[in-house]
């Protein structure tokens, strides 16, 4: 590991995170690409207006999209954690719309999946996002199914499996 790998393992894992896996085990090979994106990531995942049970939410949806098992099954315990109902994570991970979900919920899942799916977002699904989240939450959560879609593409391209002894949650 070079001078400049480490240090951004250090940083990373003495960071909210507090590991190293996943695709950081691919993006460590550019630790310029790594030291940009990292902080992007953080604010993503840690500091966006979002709580968290919508913003982990949001990442399994745009992980259940790109059929990528690492992120889903690592960002479901923090979904669980922060709230979420395991019938709506069922419902996703089965690809079905999530029977009895909070009103700031079916927000999130219409705004990620009408995105994800025709890469365009209505005036209703936006209206609903910004009448609970305001213009910032919109583009946050806009930010975070980007960057959690190419997360999956990452560890779709490179192969990263989900950890040994874990069942693939699809």
């Amino acid at each position: 590991m070079s001078e400049a790998q480490r240090k951004l393992y250090d940083r990373i894992t003495s960071g909210p995170r507090g590991s190293f896996r996943g695709p950081f085990t691919v993006w460590i090979r550019s630790p310029e690409y790594l030291d940009r994106l990292e902080p992007v990531g953080e604010y993503l995942r840690f500091k966006t207006v979002l709580p968290p049970r919508l913003s982990e939410f949001a990442i399994l949806i745009a992980a259940r999209h790109m059929k990528a098992q690492y992120p889903f099954q690592a960002h479901e315990p923090h979904a669980l954690k922060g709230g979420l109902d395991p019938a709506v994570i069922d419902a996703l991970r089965e690809r079905r719309r999530p029977q009895g979900m909070k009103a700031d919920e079916a927000a999130v899942y219409d705004f990620a999946t009408e995105l994800l799916e025709t890469k365009f977002v209505g005036d209703a699904a936006y209206k609903a996002v910004a009448a609970q989240f305001g213009e910032k939450g919109a583009l946050d959560l806009t930010a975070l199914i980007g960057h959690y879609t190419m997360v999956s593409m990452t560890v779709n391209a490179f192969e990263v499996p989900v950890p040994e002894g874990v069942k693939p949650p699809f």
